[in-house]
């Protein structure tokens, strides 16, 4: 069991892997600023010179460049850190985080020196919608922060980890690495990846840490390329043993019916065709033993 540490003393890092979205990724230095623990080290892991902003220069922050892929640029970051860090925490470029969030991220590994990896309490995902415009995210943290609750370490049951806002200890990861055969958005990584954690301890939700998820829609996969992923990379984490059956199927079923009922009249955010497109592909090629994640590179 790791040793009980005083949460103030514990080093967190940063890594944020993006691609395509510029405008966000650079506000990451100011939201590093107004966090009450200081991170360790803030690493941004991207593909091109087009990911970061024209002259991007911050002094508390580490530009890595390396292959497209959201596994590949993950593991980038891991590979390059430098500060010894007792805690790795890896946010989506479009997160935008309470003040206290790394504080939280501390306390809840100091209070359960068992817990290997966990992912915080979201005040609004985008995902699910149009997306949050980034003035509502941040007048939404502002009211979270003016309230200032008190920091709950308490951990909750939780199939794994969601990639936008996720912390591992770093002692527990060791040599695990992001599996860089789910390629580009890589779909279920962030699953994968904590299940691959099990075996060294404990990998919960809890409300110790608090932010917004935009939900921005640049930079994100294709329809169809998507749709594939939503049959292939189940199927996948089911030879590997990262995900059970029962949960792999539950995925893919409520995903390729999503699709099919709400192409008729998709969302103006979402291309439905395209989902129904790539989930017809991946049956066809399951079908005739030819699905692999990675077949996504040839769309």
């Amino acid at each position: 069991m790791t040793p009980v540490k005083d949460p103030s003393s514990m080093k967190v890092a940063i890594v944020i892997a993006s691609v395509g979205r510029p405008v966000e990724l650079a506000r990451w230095g100011d939201h590093a600023r107004r966090q009450t623990l200081a991170p360790s080290e803030i690493l941004f892991s991207i593909a091109s010179d087009t990911d970061i902003p024209p002259g991007f220069a911050d002094p508390m922050v580490r530009v890595l460049r390396g292959p497209k892929g959201s596994c590949h640029q993950r593991n980038t970051g891991l590979d390059a850190l430098t500060s010894d860090p007792d805690i790795v925490a890896f946010f989506d470029d479009d997160y935008v985080p309470s003040r206290r969030c790394l504080e939280g991220i501390a306390a809840v590994f100091a209070a359960h020196p068992d817990l290997v990896g966990t992912s915080g309490d979201l005040l609004a995902d985008g995902i699910h919608s149009a997306g949050v415009d980034y003035e509502t995210a941040t007048a939404m943290i502002e009211t979270y922060d003016a309230e200032d609750p008190a920091i709950d370490t308490t951990l909750i049951k939780a199939m794994g980890t969601y990639g936008c806002n996720m912390a591992f200890r770093r002692s527990a990861v060791g040599d695990v690495r992001f599996d860089e055969k789910l390629p580009l958005y890589a779909w279920q990584e962030d699953v994968d990846f904590s299940r691959r954690l099990r075996g060294r301890g404990r990998v919960e939700r809890t409300h110790a840490f608090v932010g917004v998820h935009q939900g921005v829609k640049g930079g994100r996969s294709p329809g169809r390329r998507l749709g594939y992923s939503q049959v292939a990379n189940p199927l996948y984490l089911i030879g590997k043993g990262t995900m059970t059956p029962r949960d792999a199927l539950w995925l893919m079923a409520r995903n390729v019916a999503s699709n099919h009922v709400k192409a008729f009249s998709p969302e103006p955010w979402v291309d439905r065709k395209g989902r129904v497109m790539g989930n017809w592909r991946a049956v066809r090629d399951l079908l005739t033993g030819r699905l692999r994640p990675d077949r996504i590179l040839d769309m």
